[in-house]
C-alpha cells in the first residue's frame, strides 16, 4: 500500500498537462481552484502515515464531489492492470457516445503524453495528469485536473487511472463510480489476487472478448471470483477492439446520473 512504498508522500514531481488542439506546451500550477486547498494538520495525535495520507485525500475527494454535483458531472474512475485497454475503450466510447453528452477526459500515467494525445485525436477535451513514482491518482492531482480541464456542466468525465491493480482503490478522486477493467489475457484468478480493487468495483468490464479462443480464460469462473469478494457487483463482457458487448457498457454510462 501507498503508505509503505512511499508514492503517497508529497507529489512534488506531479505535472499537470492539459492538451488542446494546438498542443499548448505545459504550463504551471494552475488557479484559481475549483476549490480550496485543505488547511495543513498541526498537533494532534501521532498516527500512521497511511491513515493521514487517506484522510487528507478523503477530505480533498469530498470536495471534488462537491465542486462536480454543483455542476452535473458525472465522474467515473476507471481502473486495471497495464495493457487491459482502459485508452481503446475510452477511444471507441467518446467516438460512439459523440452527440449524446459532453465528455471529458483526465489521463493518468507516470509518464509520457501518449494516451491523452490519443485522446485528443478523438476531439474529446483531456488532460494529462504524469504522477513522476507515484503509482496512483489521488485528490490533489484530480482536484488540479479539474481546475485545468474546467468540464462543460453535465458532462461525462472519464477519469483513466494509473494502471495498477493495488494503489488506485485506495484513493477516493471524488468520482460517482469505479469501473475495473480485467482482459482475458490476465488470467481468470486476478479478482482473487487483487481483491481490494473487485471489492472498490461498481462495475467490472472483462476485455478483448474477441480473444477467448486463443487464451486460457474462463469467464464464468472469474465472474465468480469477483462476486466472492464483491457480491452485488455488476459484471459486462466486452471488445473494445471489436465493439462486441458494448450496448450494455453504454446503457450503464447513460444511469450514471
Amino acid at each position: 500500500m501507498c503508505g509503505t512504498c512511499g508514492c503517497a508522500e508529497e507529489s512534488g514531481g506531479t505535472r499537470i498537462v492539459m492538451l488542446r488542439e494546438d498542443d499548448a506546451p505545459p504550463h504551471g500550477h494552475p488557479h484559481p481552484h475549483p476549490h480550496d486547498h485543505p488547511e495543513r494538520e498541526e498537533g494532534g495525535e501521532t498516527v500512521t502515515l497511511e491513515q493521514k495520507v487517506l484522510a487528507k485525500n478523503d477530505l480533498l475527494a469530498d470536495r471534488n464531489r462537491e465542486w462536480m454535483t454543483g455542476r452535473g458531472v458525472v465522474a467515473v474512475n476507471v481502473m486495471s492492470s497495464p495493457g487491459a485497454g482502459k485508452t481503446t475503450l475510452l477511444e471507441r466510447t467518446i467516438t460512439d457516445l459523440a452527440g449524446r453528452r459532453p465528455v471529458a477526459v483526465i489521463e493518468g500515467d507516470q509518464e509520457t503524453r501518449l494516451d491523452a494525445d490519443r485522446i485528443r485525436r478523438t476531439g474529446c477535451a483531456v488532460v494529462q495528469v504524469n504522477t513522476g513514482a507515484g503509482c496512483h491518482l489521488d485528490a490533489e492531482m484530480m482536484r488540479d485536473a479539474l481546475t485545468a480541464l474546467s468540464p462543460a456542466e453535465g458532462s461525462l468525465l472519464m477519469v483513466e487511472n494509473v494502471g495498477n491493480l493495488v494503489c488506485p482503490a485506495l484513493f477516493d478522486l471524488g468520482e460517482r463510480s469505479k469501473v475495473v477493467i480485467i482482459s482475458v489475457t490476465e488470467g481468470t484468478d486476478k479478482p482473487l489476487k487483487y481483491p481490494y480493487m473487485f471489492a472498490a468495483a461498481d462495475l467490472i468490464l472483462i476485455n478483448k472478448v474477441d480473444l477467448l479462443p486463443y487464451v486460457d480464460f474462463d469467464v464464468e469462473q472469474c465472474t465468480a471470483y469477483a462476486r466472492s469478494v464483491n457480491p452485488e457487483v455488476r459484471v459486462l463482457t466486452l471488445s473494445a477492439t471489436t465493439g462486441e458487448g458494448l450496448a450494455p457498457w453504454y446503457d450503464w454510462l447513460a444511469q450514471q446520473p
